[in-house]
């Protein structure tokens, strides 16, 4: 009978033991979760900041190409270019429908986008190049009034 009461104690101790780590692993556990939720929210809330800091810096490009292009210090062409390239990659609430937004720029931007600028049009021969002036210049006097507008509604959002 003491065998078997000095088994029991033993194996009430081994159990007892058992639950005391089991409980102090359930503990951990509970604490590395909370430890990975903060996480998880600081580095969601960065990545917010993050993409309002690159917002922001486009936004500012934006403001400044538009500012010049309505001040005739950047070419209506090279503006619609630079103006749709900088606005389709805008992130979260600031991202924006270029096509239905601003259509006399998206107008522009596809008569202009495969024409060879740079180093790229000087290696085309002189009537190529004249021919795709004149197909730049006609779209830019057809939708210059439009973009005007457009340019006016850029930096009405500046805030």
């Amino acid at each position: 009978m003491q065998g078997i009461t000095l088994l029991f104690v033993i194996g009430s101790v081994v159990v007892a033991g058992l639950a005391l780590y089991a409980g102090l692993l359930l503990a951990k556990l509970y604490q590395q979760q909370q430890r990975h939720k903060l996480f998880l929210a600081r580095a969601a809330e960065q990545q917010v900041e993050a993409i309002k800091a690159r917002n922001d810096n486009i936004l500012e490009s934006v403001f400044i190409i538009a500012m010049a292009c309505k001040q005739d210090q950047c070419d209506i062409s090279e503006a619609a270019i630079r103006l749709y390239k900088l606005m389709e990659v805008l992130q979260a609430d600031k991202q924006v429908d270029f096509a239905a937004t601003y259509p006399a720029l998206t107008d522009l931007y596809q008569v202009v986008k495969d024409m060879p600028r740079g180093d790229a049009r000087q290696q085309i021969e002189k009537q190529s190049r004249m021919r795709f002036d004149l197909e730049r210049m006609k779209a830019e006097s057809r939708l210059q009034a439009d973009i005007k507008l457009e340019l006016d509604a850029i930096l009405s959002t500046k805030v």
